[in-house]
């Protein structure tokens, strides 16, 4: 049997189309979707997913004496205005897609989350430019870098966009939140469903103030 294209040491037993060669079971589960672009088409990947997906949710579950994960971020309407705007793309995407699972909303966050990490390194690693994309991760990203701060006093000339230590802190306690709701089915749509009901209703006061404000 060959050699492991990859690592030079095992047995190559999974033909890998990313790649175009034989690997190891190991090098597959390492690198699969983070060193190299999997296509979808590709078993190992498709078989992985609800593993990886339930792995994500159990990830640092809150204590069960802590407050809401929501709770503090609601309090400071700064950080309230950015959560909604991290939140939106994960609405959009929820209606666009009804495939979209609760886990792969984690997996966008921790994306998210992993990347606004690294934005605070000086130092590049080598190829971290050529690793595989989240779509929704990198939406979330986007809105976040987007989002200036509409309070009621604005000083002339003051940047209203948000520190990296803010970005980690509503990235964290929105990740809580999804990985609560989606731990007993990451597969389903619990959160993602509370999400679109969630702007419906912001939506539809919007409207309802719109309508009684005098003309």
């Amino acid at each position: 049997m060959a050699v492991c294209s990859r690592c030079r040491q095992r047995k190559s037993k999974r033909d890998c189309p990313a790649l175009g060669s034989a690997i190891c079971s190991l090098c597959c589960g390492r690198a699969r979707n983070k060193d190299f672009h999997c296509p979808e088409s590709c078993r190992f990947l498709v078989e992985s997913k609800p593993y990886q997906e339930r792995r994500a949710v159990s990830k640092k579950a809150a204590a069960p004496s802590s407050p809401r994960p929501q709770d503090d971020i609601l309090r400071d309407e700064r950080l309230a205005w950015l959560a909604s705007h991290v939140e939106f793309p994960l609405k959009v995407y929820g209606q666009r897609k009804p495939e979209l699972t609760d886990g792969e909303v984690v997996l966008a966050l921790e994306y998210a989350r992993d990347r606004v990490e690294k934005a605070g390194h000086v130092l590049i690693l080598p190829g971290e430019s050529l690793k595989p994309r989240n779509e929704l991760g990198e939406a979330v990203l986007q809105n976040m870098a987007d989002c200036r701060y509409e309070g009621t006093i604005i000083m002339p000339g003051a940047d209203q966009g948000y520190s990296r230590d803010e970005q980690l802190k509503v990235l964290e306690r929105i990740l809580a939140s999804a990985r609560e709701l989606a731990r007993s089915n990451p597969s389903g749509r619990n959160y993602i469903d509370l999400l679109i009901r969630h702007f419906e209703r912001i939506e539809g006061l919007s409207s309802r103030k719109k309508v009684d404000s005098p003309s």
